[in-house]
């Protein structure tokens, strides 16, 4: 591996080298989006990597949001198959995030994720700010997805996963275009909504659904 693809794995070497054997990297999709459900991943890595480094099946690994929708398969694929790598996926519906909103949604779903893994990790990267509540060690790398293996894993399984739910979703809601855009806030999805109104998966806290008095509320001017 050149040195630019072992600095991706230096968080995780640098936990192995310390007998942390366990690190799980995780990660988020379907924050932004109107409308569906937002996902989480977490995936862990076998220390066993800790000298010859990323398999070759994993060569050109990256944060999804940099990679197409055929190299996003082709890695969900090995990431899913690999016998020495364990994994999981968690999702929190829309009502829930309408609940709680978006921001506790996502870190439930990490949260959950987590928990489906065995053994459970010792260890945790994360992409972003630190989560305080999170009942595990962590370590948060502003954009993690692109400094971590580990974090970039989750964040192809949580895409992947979430995009294939909402496909389903066109199914089930056909004319807002859910197969193309995953429920993001395009023209062509602003367009159903004005035309055909929203459906059972829109989140209703979200403009352009949320009540002007919530705007008002979340939102109050700034004094002068």
């Amino acid at each position: 591996m050149g040195a630019k693809f072992w600095k991706r794995l230096s968080h995780e070497r640098e936990l192995w080298e310390r007998g942390i054997a366990h690190v799980a990297g995780v990660d988020e999709a379907g924050c932004g989006p109107l409308a569906g459900p937002v996902f989480a991943a977490a995936v862990v890595f076998p220390c066993a990597w800790l000298k010859p480094g990323l398999c070759p099946a994993l060569r050109g690994l990256n944060d999804s949001k940099q990679l197409d929708e055929e190299e996003r398969e082709k890695f969900f694929a090995v990431l899913t198959s690999h016998p020495e790598i364990r994994y999981a996926v968690a999702s929190v519906d829309v009502e829930m995030i309408d609940r709680i909103n978006i921001r506790q949604a996502a870190w439930r779903a990490m949260n959950q994720a987590l928990t489906q893994l065995a053994p459970q990790p010792q260890h945790v990267l994360v992409d972003g700010l630190r989560i305080r509540w999170l009942a595990y060690p962590q370590t948060a790398l502003v954009q993690g997805d692109c400094k971590s293996y580990s974090i970039a894993a989750a964040s192809v399984l949580a895409k992947v996963s979430r995009d294939r739910v909402m496909r389903e979703f066109d199914r089930l809601y056909p004319g807002y275009g859910f197969a193309e855009h995953k429920g993001y806030a395009t023209p062509q999805h602003y367009a159903a909504i004005k035309e055909r109104g929203p459906c059972p998966i829109h989140r209703r806290t979200f403009s352009p659904f949320r009540p002007v008095a919530v705007e008002l509320e979340l939102f109050p001017p700034v004094k002068a």
